[in-house]
């Protein structure tokens, strides 16, 4: 089976759209809600001044009402994520209560983003609980209790249908070991409830144990979701690359955020068999929007995932050495990070450390 992969989207290489010396390649842009804009804004900046060769296609996705009364992703977004193939997207709101879709879902199914991946590094000069933490989540991202599959049985009664396929789950599981071989990492972990759930997430299992048997190199081991997370908060160094399905990898992978600072320094990439969309898992934060105050780190670090994936390594390398010294010498930091930096003055503070390089 064909398998559009990564690699070191976490530090050195990558596998993907491939750009070569002079060429310029449009990307599609997400600026997203409350502090979209302005974190997509400093991306921007930064990535013009590192002189990237990329030129952004901004593009809207507020709902639309289509002919059939259903609000769905405007055909104008659509057609610039499959024509460009690549993207970078900033926060969406969805509104919580009935007949209100995830953007978010509708745009991983909409482009077959199978695979959902985080690396989760401690950043030097950041301190949290924990040290030296270097964990990979690796999430299927199109179906289980989000395949969106449910209904009212009776009145005060529903039911919500958990989809896993052999398909999905083969495909996520290829990709987990690929990912560990070709970033030099030593072991990937199922992560399961196969003892409740035997049909579904034993289907899950028994994908990823067929898997790992052609990956030899690469140590396997099953975990129980409930053993992960406790073994997590106490030790997370004894875990290297976790693949697991839809809802335990958004709960896990929100939680490995915390261990090194929170989802506003926690890049994203959405990986699919025709392209990739790369983006900022925190929310909108409605209450600082326009203020000059977001952290815009977590959009930058997925960019930086972006460029691995084309081949741009050298100015993923650019930028990323200088967004971390900015937060090593904390005299740029936002409010999040503990300090009191506008995001204009931490966005120029890298702009400064990227031209100096």
């Amino acid at each position: 089976m064909a398998c559009r992969l990564l690699r070191n989207l976490s530090k050195t290489n990558a596998v993907g759209v491939r750009l070569y010396s002079g060429e310029v390649k449009k990307c599609t842009l997400i600026p997203g809600d409350g502090i979209g804009p302005e974190i997509s804004a400093a991306v921007q900046k930064i990535f013009e001044c590192a002189k990237v060769p990329i030129e952004w296609e901004s593009v809207d996705v507020t709902p639309v009402r289509g002919p059939d009364g259903k609000f769905g992703i405007p055909q104008a977004a659509i057609d610039s994520v499959n024509r460009n193939k690549i993207g970078l997207k900033g926060p969406l709101m969805t509104p919580v209560g009935k007949g209100h879709r995830s953007l978010n879902l509708a745009l991983r199914k909409e482009f077959n983003l199978y695979a959902n991946v985080r690396p989760c590094k401690s950043l030097e000069g950041y301190k949290t609980l924990y040290d030296h933490v270097d964990v990979v989540t690796i999430r299927e991202n199109t179906e289980g209790e989000y395949s969106g599959i449910e209904h009212e049985i009776v009145d005060g009664v529903v039911q919500s249908i958990k989809l896993i396929t052999e398909d999905a789950s083969i495909r996520v599981a290829e990709f987990a070991f690929q990912y560990a071989k070709e970033n030099n990492r030593h072991k990937v972990t199922a992560v399961h409830k196969a003892n409740i759930m035997r049909m579904s997430d034993g289907l899950f299992l028994r994908c990823c144990r067929d898997m790992a048997k052609k990956y030899p190199e690469v140590k396997f081991e099953e975990k129980y979701l409930d053993t992960v997370c406790l073994n997590m908060v106490q030790d997370p160094l004894q875990y290297d690359v976790l693949v697991m399905p839809n809802l335990y990898g958004d709960i896990l992978s929100d939680m490995c955020a915390g261990l090194v600072g929170g989802l506003g320094l926690t890049p994203s990439g959405n990986i699919g068999l025709n392209g990739a969309l790369f983006e900022s898992v925190h929310g909108t934060a409605p209450d600082i929007a326009g203020k000059d105050l977001a952290n815009p780190t977590a959009l930058l670090l997925s960019a930086v995932m972006m460029l691995r994936y084309m081949g741009l390594n050298s100015h993923a390398d650019k930028i990323a050495d200088a967004c971390y010294a900015t937060i090593r010498e904390a005299k740029f930091l936002t409010g999040d990070l503990g300090g009191k930096a506008k995001c204009s003055e931490f966005t120029n503070e890298i702009c400064d450390k990227v031209m100096k390089s």
